[in-house]
């Protein structure tokens, strides 16, 4: 038998505001420990130097991490325009400059091109597999690898401000594995001066906005606290992009034993994915089925 897991059954999300400087598992680790919860992952890698939303979900919320990864989220970035690194922040070395820089004019105009659906090579350091291995160890080794692009959504990319000529501030909104290094470096390369990423933060994702979230520091100082508890957000937020149908008493033990039972809904397609509630709390996520839902994942709460 396997050793049974330390600490408390805690459910549902505490979104914290990452700072710079921090791996996104550290951060779990830390909320991890300061909440002594059993269970905990995050929903969507920062790189360490990034800072915003990081939505850590707890116990039985961890079953909705692929509905937040899904989901758009919105990031401002500032790219340092004239340099191009091999990391494509400013991680990296300086691998190109350029004298040119573009006005404020041909900036909004290039931005068009990165709109929609797009197509982007990730970079070099990052976590794409390549014959198994990472592509930023292989770099790291001095390797250069030919990666394959890759389909991103970019449902908007606007300008938000020029502080100087080497500095543009961006405002993305994109879909699930979106690189926002590779949107600095191809936007530098289009406007002929090069690009890099010199600073990013992440607003908001899926349901989960900065404004709701709570910092590191506010973490240490409530830690194994009741009041570090009071920022938890239930689990059914993670649940937001999906149709909700209600599940009757009759029905309860069905679902939670992962098998078909009826429940009550109304204008969803067949086999649309929906989730089930009883009495407000989840039960089920799973397609819906001439009146019944067929489960895919089930909700355990404690009694």
């Amino acid at each position: 038998m396997g050793r049974k897991r330390k600490g408390r059954d805690l459910s549902g999300w505490l979104v914290i505001d990452k700072p710079a400087g921090i791996t996104s598992t550290a951060v779990v680790n830390k909320v991890k420990w300061a909440l002594d919860a059993k269970k905990a992952g995050h929903a969507g890698t920062l790189d360490p130097e990034a800072t915003g939303v990081l939505a850590i979900a707890l116990g039985e919320a961890t079953k909705t991490v692929p509905f937040i990864t899904d989901a758009l989220k919105c990031y401002t970035f500032t790219v340092r325009l004239g340099e191009a690194t091999n990391t494509d922040d400013a991680e990296g070395e300086v691998i190109s400059t350029a004298d040119l820089r573009p006005t404020d004019a041909e900036i909004k105009e290039a931005l068009g091109a990165f709109v929609g659906d797009v197509m982007q090579v990730p970079p070099q350091f990052s976590a794409v597999k390549i014959d198994g291995v990472r592509a930023y160890k292989k770099a790291r080794d001095g390797e250069e690898m030919t990666l394959a692009p890759r389909e991103l959504w970019v449902e908007a990319l606007i300008m938000l401000e020029r502080p100087d000529a080497d500095h543009v501030v961006l405002e993305m909104t994109c879909g699930k594995g979106g690189y926002v290094r590779s949107i600095a470096r191809d936007l530098g390369a289009a406007l002929g001066c090069y690009g890099h990423v010199l600073t990013l933060r992440r607003i908001w994702s899926g349901p989960f906005d900065v404004a709701d979230a709570v910092t590191l520091d506010q973490v240490d100082a409530l830690a194994k606290t009741p009041e570090l508890d009071g920022f938890i957000q239930p689990l059914e937020i993670g649940l937001a992009d999906l149709e909700q149908v209600t599940c009757p008493a009759a029905s309860l033990t069905k679902l939670r034993n992962g098998n078909a039972a009826t429940v009550f809904a109304s204008g969803l397609e067949y086999d649309q994915e929906v989730w089930a509630s009883h009495e407000g709390q989840a039960v089920a996520v799973g397609h819906y089925r001439s009146g019944e839902l067929h489960p895919s994942r089930v909700f355990v709460h404690p009694e």
